[in-house]
């Protein structure tokens, strides 16, 4: 039987690129907070829009860049849900040239209120907020002219 690490112990093991990652995963973080909070949301969905990339993503990279973000949002003193860590992971991937997809639906609730998710995918493949996308029907996908999901 294994057993966690102490939290120090951790912290001991990273190296200096992963605190790096951790910053940089930060900084996406509270400005994706931020942008969600001040800006309507067209001029989100517009910065989500941009960029594009080719650069081949390896299985590796991507569990680090979402790591840095979903360390994040559990600890931050501010709410970040499915719409901040999204649009944080996406802009990081955005900014390494990596084509990703933010994913934007909703879904019927029991008491007629309305849920809405966001999820990211690369390759085709759902990298943040996938479990819960089934739920949802795709309404856009950003960058857009991508189509529905």
């Amino acid at each position: 039987m294994t057993t966690a690490l102490p939290a120090r112990r951790r912290r001991a093991r990273l190296g200096a690129t992963d605190w790096l990652l951790l910053g940089e995963g930060l900084a996406a973080l509270a400005a994706a907070s931020l942008a969600i909070r001040l800006l309507p949301f067209r001029k989100v969905a517009a910065a989500a829009s941009h960029g594009s990339g080719d650069a081949v993503p390896d299985e590796a990279r991507l569990r680090k860049l979402r790591w840095a973000v979903t360390a994040w949002s559990r600890r931050v003193p501010w709410r970040a849900v499915c719409f901040q860590r999204g649009l944080a992971f996406h802009w990081m991937l955005q900014r390494r040239g990596i084509a990703s997809r933010l994913h934007y639906g909703v879904a019927p609730n029991a008491d007629g209120t309305i849920s809405a998710h966001v999820w990211i995918s690369v390759g085709g493949r759902d990298w943040m907020g996938g479990d819960e996308a089934s739920r949802f029907e795709c309404l856009k996908i950003f960058p857009e002219g991508h189509g529905k999901a």
